[in-house]
């Protein structure tokens, strides 16, 4: 069935990165300059490094609602800093939690401008529905890659309070685009997140696009997409076998 609606995750399926430090050294010198050096470089770039590693235990919930920008900080980062850098630091939390997200090497994958460019040429609309702390990080980097004029509507779970595999993420994309989810294929490049999400939300076609994160992540105990595919030139073949 030619799908009605292509939902793609951000991260591993849209675009692609090297691998970067949790801690960029630009995001610690900035909190440093922010906080008036109350902490040593060092000291920061250790709260930034534990912080994600515990940020990213606490995402491993099952059915997880998405914690507010401000209550990462609080809680992973700064809860053991001098007040007085607390204080400073929350006056900045958008600012920060987008250069956190944010990545210098991002560049869309293979083949995605023009299987994006493909669906929406047959009139079929396009959602993005991600996990990130700061949506408007990726929101940018579309925009500065002149693509993100082909998405119908842009999911983030820093907005929507909720995040992959809580299938709300998905049910907001569908719901705005006014097309049922089992009309609909889904594109992620993890089986725990985005292929469960997927099957929790009854979509259409669940598809693996394989990333750096598809090969650390094993199968065992998540559901099987129903299609497997390498990158984006993989989605344009896929779509053609059903457009």
């Amino acid at each position: 069935m030619t799908p009605q609606a292509v939902l793609l995750d951000f991260g591993g399926v849209l675009a692609d990165a090297p691998p970067q430090r949790v801690a960029p050294p630009e995001l610690v010198l900035r909190l440093f300059n922010l906080i008036k050096g109350a902490l040593p470089p060092g000291e920061i770039q250790r709260s930034l490094t534990e912080g994600a590693a515990a940020y990213a235990a606490w995402r491993d919930e099952d059915w997880p609602d998405e914690m507010p920008q401000a209550e990462v900080w609080e809680r992973f980062v700064i809860a053991d800093w001098p007040s007085e850098a607390q204080a400073r630091t929350r006056t900045a939390i958008p600012r920060l939690s987008y250069d956190w997200a944010w990545r210098d090497g991002w560049h869309l994958r293979p083949g995605i401008p023009e299987a994006l460019t493909a669906i929406t040429e047959r009139d079929i609309p396009l959602a993005v529905v991600s996990n990130t702390l700061s949506g408007a990080a990726h929101r940018d980097f579309l925009d500065k890659t002149g693509v993100s004029h082909l998405f119908a509507t842009q999911v983030y779970s820093d907005e929507a309070g909720v995040r992959k595999p809580n299938p709300q993420m998905i049910w907001n994309a569908t719901d705005t685009l006014g097309i049922p989810p089992p009309n609909c294929w889904f594109i992620g490049d993890s089986r725990r997140r985005d292929v469960l999400c997927a099957r929790r939300a009854d979509i259409g076609k669940a598809i693996l696009m394989t990333s750096t994160r598809t090969t650390t992540e094993s199968p065992d105990g998540w559901p099987d997409p129903d299609h497997e595919i390498q990158d984006g030139f993989g989605l344009l073949t896929l779509f053609h076998e059903y457009a």
